[in-house]
């Protein structure tokens, strides 16, 4: 009987280790390539436009990314993947050194998303 218990207590902590883990976002896009796309000016308004929503989110990825930039931003990529956290401080970095102008109005759409969202 204290056999039995001892069993059910560790696959309960095991289950409780495995459900506590914290949830990420899904990595499905994690493969664009953030320094490619910043370094083409097409491309980079494209994204930057979508972004801030003067643009269409033209494809899946602009999208995806869309859905979760502003919680992102807001949370310090608390949800983030390791690559997701590179590509958002890629990002930043790149911004405020040569755009910072584009980078501000970034951070109050990213702003004015989570107000939206929190009053829901």
């Amino acid at each position: 009987m204290a056999r039995l218990i001892c069993t059910l207590a560790i696959i309960g902590i095991a289950l409780m280790c495995v459900l506590a883990e914290e949830e990420k976002y899904d990595d499905k896009y994690d493969d664009i390539d953030i320094v490619g796309i910043l370094a083409n000016n097409k491309l980079r308004e494209q994204y930057y436009n979508c972004f801030v929503a003067i643009g269409p989110c033209v494809t899946a990825d602009q999208k995806f990314y869309n859905e979760l930039v502003s919680e992102a931003f807001q949370t310090q990529c608390k949800k983030c993947t390791e690559k997701q956290k590179y590509m958002l401080d890629t990002l930043s970095d790149w911004y405020t050194k040569n755009q910072p102008e584009k980078w501000n109005r970034f951070v109050a759409k990213s702003v004015e998303d989570m107000k939206k969202k929190a009053e829901q």
